[in-house]
């Protein structure tokens, strides 16, 4: 077993040796036009745009005291103003009035037993009606057993009221 990772080994640093010298020959004898990509050419050889790229130093948040480099200096930014831009959008965020008027009725909280009433209001004008009836014919029914008392009643209420006078 220890042979054959020793001989993994032997093989891996033969394979590595060779490819560092086939690097090398490729590096020696190229051509700048040889198909190697851009990108690996790029980062080997220094570039003019780079350079000029960062001659153009754009300074923003840095005070310089060279002359040279206060001319690169970027003026301040004022902040915009955005009032009217707030302004607008609480214009759009007011609701138009839905309702104009307001019945209080429908604002005022209703009672704990407002169902109870509405489910029980049939029944109690059915009560109602016959409770009516029962009273006008036990009134009638007492007309008719005292007509003799009442017309007596009446009398004695009529002399009693010519007395007065």
């Amino acid at each position: 077993m220890e042979k054959s990772v020793g001989s993994l080994q032997e093989q891996a640093l033969k394979r590595k040796e060779r490819l560092k010298a086939l690097r090398d020959k490729q590096l020696q004898g190229r051509d700048p036009q040889d198909g190697e990509p851009e990108r690996k050419r790029a980062l080997e050889e220094p570039d003019l745009e780079s350079e000029e790229r960062h001659r153009e130093l754009k300074l923003r948040n840095y005070t310089p005291e060279d002359e040279e480099l206060k001319e690169r200096q970027v003026p301040k930014a004022k902040p915009a103003s955005v009032e009217d831009k707030v302004k607008d959008q609480l214009e759009a965020a007011i609701p138009e009035p839905i309702i104009e008027e307001v019945d209080l009725a429908n604002l005022a909280p209703r009672k704990p037993d407002w169902d109870l009433k509405r489910d029980v209001a049939k029944k109690l004008e059915k009560l109602e009606r016959r409770t009516q009836k029962a009273i006008a014919e036990l009134i009638r029914e007492r007309l008719k057993g005292s007509e003799d008392e009442l017309a007596g009643a009446v009398g004695a209420v009529g002399m009693a009221q010519g007395d007065s006078d």
